[in-house]
């Protein structure tokens, strides 16, 4: 049977609870995989695993778990090699790269912050500061509602004006957010955020974030931002050198 892989830590760590359950229906129990000074979070890999929400959810239990227990290098779900040893040959081939990450990644947990556009509050914004929108919009108030193509004139400044603004707070933010961070993650940019990144941090920094966080929520309330963690520090595992052929052990580390 093909083994699935969570995470990796030091061999010292001091593991997870006896029957820990992992992927699969019935819960595969997560096993310790060790070689050196490695240890890999394994079970028994179910055959047609897909994303579903029960796995995606035992997958990040175990990372959280372990987590909690010291500094572990999470896996993308789906990780599998074709059996325990392909693991520990992994392990071995990339002891120094996986020892250097997670002497740099302890004490360390991932926030990932996203921001959008209230917007109502945004078009007001755009309002007040763009005095060519206000006084187009004065003028077709005035005449009536406005000509077609003074309509369109003004949507077509307004959606200028709300891009170039998406601009402007995604680097505010970002330039408010990043003074205490040990590393910064720029997500992929995807529809409905205008700001998507990742911030790796000391545990004893996590309030001081927090409440910067907060900060700028009350400094930009035309802004919505949304805070996920703490995290294993998915954006931040580099995945190092190519695992030998035959084995997905670390082709994507990341968030599952």
């Amino acid at each position: 049977m093909s083994t699935y892989v969570y995470g990796i830590a030091a061999r010292s760590h001091p593991g997870l609870p006896e029957g820990m359950p992992g992927v699969g229906e019935p819960p595969r129990p997560v096993r310790v995989v060790t070689v050196g000074e490695l240890a890999a979070l394994v079970s028994d890999a179910p055959d047609g695993l897909r994303p579903k929400r029960r796995d995606l959810l035992a997958h990040q239990n175990v990372l959280a778990e372990a987590g909690a227990g010291g500094c572990v290098l999470p896996m993308r779900f789906g990780g599998v090699a074709d059996d325990d040893d392909t693991v520990r040959s992994v392990l071995t081939e990339r002891a120094d790269h996986y020892l250097e990450r997670l002497r740099e990644l302890d004490g360390k947990v991932e926030y990932n912050v996203k921001a959008s556009h209230i917007q109502d509050a945004v078009l007001h914004r755009v309002m007040a500061e763009n005095t060519e929108i206000r006084s187009l919009a004065d003028a077709n108030r005035k005449a009536g509602g406005g000509s077609y193509d003074d309509k369109i004139r003004l949507g077509e400044l307004v959606a200028a004006a709300v891009k170039a603004k998406e601009g402007e707070d995604a680097a505010e933010v970002r330039r408010l957010l990043q003074p205490g961070a040990a590393a910064v993650s720029v997500g992929p940019e995807s529809t409905g955020w205008l700001f998507n990144v990742s911030y790796l941090l000391p545990r004893d920094g996590v309030d001081d974030f927090l409440a910067t966080v907060d900060g700028v929520r009350k400094s930009h309330p035309h802004l919505e931002l949304r805070v996920n963690g703490p995290l294993p520090p998915y954006s931040f595992v580099d995945p190092g050198p190519a695992e030998p052929a035959g084995s997905t052990v670390g082709a994507d580390a990341g968030a599952p």
